[in-house]
């Protein structure tokens, strides 16, 4: 049998997952403030392999919603993920839509102000480019002057853009930057050579080089940005301290770490800010 992350994870794990569940049951937070009463739903943008994604059996795959359905259980909730694009994400967690975002939502002090964030992870970006990378792509400054491909709306496309503008301040000719509903569709623009490079997750990059007939031009960009699970502002308090303090169990008992292991990913005790504890961040403006 061929092993994939999740059939990996549960192998490591051993029984786990079952030792969580009967210690959530018998600690189960009482009346959760949740959209579903007894459900945690969770909006997920399920573009972006290995840590989310659809697999060809149309079922929901990676290590984000295996996060989420890990602290559903020890809530006591049955997981529900809706899985939308990311730009409805955070007004529709405003909007009571879902009770928490769940999609590797990078953390940042702007958002803190708006909506209590729990960051879990921390990331890294890349550069992907054709095979035998002609463009000889090191870095950010070999992409000016060509067409580079990201998600629209993500951290990667607001930083992509930063960076270009830096650039282009500096005497550099300008990125044409095209951002696509998910990074499925940037990288099948890079293969149809609409784009030269495509910018995301480093975990993306390396699944769709893997895949493809591409080359991982430059890793470890910008590294120690968080992702986080978002809660709303006004109602979310309760639940994103369930959730912390699920997290702060699931350290304990080694699920945590044995869980990113298996997905390649790095631990939150990495981050250059991290507190000594998970946390809840929120920040609201006077």
């Amino acid at each position: 049998m061929t092993l994939t992350p999740r059939t990996a994870l549960a192998a490591l794990l051993g029984g786990t997952f079952a030792l969580g569940a009967s210690v959530a049951a018998a600690d189960c937070p009482e009346d959760l403030p949740t959209v579903e009463p007894g459900k945690l739903t969770m909006s997920i943008n399920a573009t972006i392999p290995p840590r989310q994604f659809i697999d060809t059996d149309g079922n929901l795959q990676g290590l984000h919603p295996d996060m989420g359905r890990e602290i559903a259980e020890r809530l006591c909730l049955e997981p529900e993920f809706r899985n939308v694009g990311f730009e409805v994400q955070i007004p529709g967690l405003a909007n009571q839509r879902w009770d928490m975002i769940n999609t590797g939502m990078y953390y940042n002090e702007d958002r803190a102000k708006i909506m209590r964030l729990v960051p879990y992870t921390v990331n890294a970006l890349a550069i992907v480019v054709e095979r035998g990378n002609p463009l000889g792509v090191e870095g950010y400054d070999e992409l000016a002057g060509h067409p580079v491909g990201t998600e629209i709306a993500g951290f990667a496309d607001a930083l992509i853009r930063e960076i270009n503008d830096e650039q282009v301040e500096a005497g550099f000719d300008p990125m044409r930057i095209q951002a696509f509903n998910t990074f499925a569709e940037a990288f099948a623009a890079l293969g149809a050579g609409q784009v030269r490079a495509v910018f995301g997750p480093d975990a993306t990059a390396a699944y769709y080089a893997e895949r493809g007939a591409f080359d991982v031009g430059a890793s470890g960009l910008n590294p120690g940005l968080p992702s986080a699970f978002g809660f709303d502002g006004a109602s979310g308090e309760v639940l994103a301290e369930a959730v912390a303090d699920v997290l702060r169990d699931m350290v304990e008992d080694g699920t945590y770490h044995e869980m990113l292991a298996a997905y390649g990913a790095t631990p939150i005790e990495l981050w250059d800010e991290y507190p000594d504890d998970i946390m809840v961040f929120f920040n609201p403006e006077d």
